[in-house]
């Protein structure tokens, strides 16, 4: 028995999103018929538009999949895919065959437009005319563009995909959140991925050079290439065809005795390019436009400008991650599923109402928080960079550090005693100063990169040969290395001892902040967590938040799997503790002790290569040298 498909088909209905179960159709009246597996795209189209039964010709203009995507141990949640093509269809039949135990039916929504009998007369010359201008866009510099162009704003892509078929039906492609995990979203060591390689590729306006068809699939360098090979196929044949839509993305002709004995009709559309770098974008979000380029270029013989390689990155960005506004609508649904299946993990959401003049929407939110992505780490035993919290807020405004800090001391950091190192950001210390002493001692030392200061010391001073004067007395371990440093600061200039001052000691000189950096003068530690999160900033935010989750997930899997397997092997401390432990026994060779109190663990030490006399009390964690105190 062939294979066959229930199909519910909603129109003139609605599609809801965020509820329980992802996106919802809904309609007064919605239809249902049986297909087999094995239909095509136009099979589908015609069967659409002939149960309508209603007089008036029409055409299929949208047609989106209620997909069920797999999550989480098996819950379902649905997302919309726009079927547009042999390929998506053949992708909606093998996800039903996966999935039909769950949900037995296929649910399409479906919008129609009525299709004018005279058709839509266009002048090839003024098609032309438009095609040059868009060609004579010139590119725009690559430091200016990215800044001041939105990823939603289009200009012709400069390419055609062409595909004959036997009726008209024009697919205008509405966005969608795929829910699959891209490879890219469980990598840690990108350094290692390479782009695969475009074949060469290059056609010049003309059908196929065996035979002088048109087939599905052919690609063309740009609208002007596909109308030149229209215009040479039907001069070739003595025939003549009407335009019936010619719009920036999509070209749609028939012959002018179609449906009078002929059924040549021609569909192009501008979607080739972003659909060929679809697999680099996939691969790593990050690609160069520059490396886009040479990829089309390589392909298609065809060199496109820097606006339309942009653009076409994040067409093809959407495409495999997410709508970029979508997204957002997406986001609050997700993350509940992820607390949901991450015990212990809070996520906090701040949205505004949505007002209609003074009239507040019923049942609509906005986001308060969004466009930057604020991070906290800290380190383990073993050196290992952990990150505990991230937030996307409107910037670094001081309401957006007393929201994330606020949440972080709340949720993560409940233990008092912790040290927090960040820059000098005149938000975060505001934060600081009316945080209700949750960041400040006993509870927890805030103190600054020391490099920061170095910088900011060089900006107010304009002395570079001083700054390393600067970042030396930050180091200083013990007070006499402070004392020696801050002197020779302040014979060069009582200023420039007054600026150190006004920063306090304790925010930045180890000697002064009780050992609550561990040794950390830097905040490099959060820089390389970039890597773990390489390429995400370049998403949808949905796309963002999951590939963080991912990743995170392969990371902490793989470091558990080491430390269970280090435990394992007999071994009692991390690898970072063990080297540290045989580094200091092979420096024990080389020192005297001498014990002066057993009870309270003073004892004296002497160096045998510096000659140094140092005492160290254990009870007290201290030692002269001042290493102990700091790390």
């Amino acid at each position: 028995m062939e294979d066959t498909a229930k199909l519910i088909v909603y129109r003139d209905g609605e599609i809801i999103r965020n509820t329980h179960e992802g996106v919802k159709f809904v309609c007064q009246n919605p239809f249902s018929f049986v297909v087999p597996c094995t239909m095509t795209f136009m099979e589908l189209q015609n069967g659409l538009c002939q149960s309508m039964e209603n007089g008036t010709l029409m055409r299929v203009s949208r047609i989106l999949y209620r997909n069920p995507v797999i999550v989480f141990g098996g819950l379902i949640q649905f997302d919309t895919m726009p079927i547009t093509d042999e390929v998506t269809m053949r992708n909606m039949f093998q996800i039903h065959r996966q999935t039909q135990m769950q949900q037995p039916q296929i649910e399409l929504y479906v919008e129609f437009e009525t299709v004018e009998a005279e058709g839509i007369q266009n002048d090839l010359e003024v098609v032309n005319d438009r095609a040059a201008v868009y060609e004579g866009m010139s590119s725009d510099s690559e430091e200016d563009f990215e800044a001041t162009y939105e990823a939603g704003d289009e200009e012709q892509d400069g390419d055609a995909g062409v595909e004959t078929a036997a009726d008209n039906v024009v697919v205008h492609p509405s966005s969608s959140q795929p829910m699959n995990v891209p490879p890219f979203m469980r990598e840690l060591d990108l350094d290692t991925m390479h782009a695969p390689e475009f074949p060469e590729y290059s056609n010049i306006g003309v059908a196929d050079p065996e035979d002088g068809e048109f087939r599905i699939g052919m690609e063309y360098s740009s609208r002007k290439s596909v109308v030149a090979a229209i215009r040479s196929y039907t001069i070739a044949r003595g025939v003549d065809y009407d335009v019936y839509e010619s719009e920036r993305q999509t070209f749609y002709a028939k012959c002018k005795m179609y449906g009078r004995g002929c059924d040549w009709l021609i569909r192009a559309n501008s979607d080739t390019v972003a659909e060929a770098i679809k697999p680099l974008v996939e691969t790593d979000p990050s690609i160069k436009v520059k490396t886009i380029i040479a990829k089309v270029q390589s392909r298609f013989n065809y060199t496109i400008s820097y606006r339309k390689a942009w653009l076409l990155k994040q067409k093809s960005i959407a495409k495999v991650f997410g709508d970029w506004e979508e997204s957002y609508q997406a986001l609050p649904w997700w993350l509940s599923v992820m607390v949901q299946k991450m015990l212990g993990s809070v996520v906090q959401i701040e949205t505004r109402p949505l007002y209609n003049g003074n009239e507040e929407a019923q049942g609509v939110k906005i986001l308060h928080r969004k466009g930057t992505l604020l991070v906290a780490v800290a380190q383990d035993g073993n050196q290992n960079i952990v990150p505990i919290a991230f937030a996307l807020v409107e910037g670094e405004t001081a309401d957006a550090w007393h929201f994330f800090l606020r949440n972080l001391r709340m949720h993560v950091v409940r233990k008092d005693g912790v040290g927090m190192i960040s820059d000098r950001h005149e938000s975060i210390r505001a934060t600081v100063n009316h945080s209700g002493g949750d960041w400040q001692p006993p509870r927890a030392w805030w103190m600054f990169r020391i490099r920061h200061i170095g910088s900011n010391f060089l900006r107010a001073f304009k002395v570079p040969h001083l700054q390393k004067l600067v970042v030396n007395i930050g180091y200083s371990r013990m007070m006499e290395e402070y004392n020696i440093n801050y002197k020779r600061l302040e014979e060069r200039g009582e200023a420039y001892a007054r600026w150190c001052d006004a920063i306090g000691l304790r925010h930045w000189v180890l000697a002064f902040d009780e050992g609550h950096r561990w040794g950390h003068m830097t905040t490099n530690f959060v820089e390389c967590i970039n890597s773990v999160l390489k390429g995400a900033r370049n998403l949808p935010v949905l796309a963002l938040v999951r590939a963080t989750y991912y990743r995170l997930n392969e990371l902490f899997t793989q470091k558990s799997a080491e430390s269970h397997e280090r435990k394992r092997a007999g071994y009692t401390y991390s690898v970072f503790a063990q080297q540290r432990i045989e580094a200091s026994m092979q420096q024990a060779g080389n020192i005297v002790v001498h014990r002066f109190d057993r009870r309270n663990e003073v004892f004296e030490v002497h160096e045998m290569t510096s000659e140094k006399v140092l005492v160290v009390d254990l009870a007290r964690r201290t030692c002269d040298c001042g290493h102990f105190q700091v790390e």
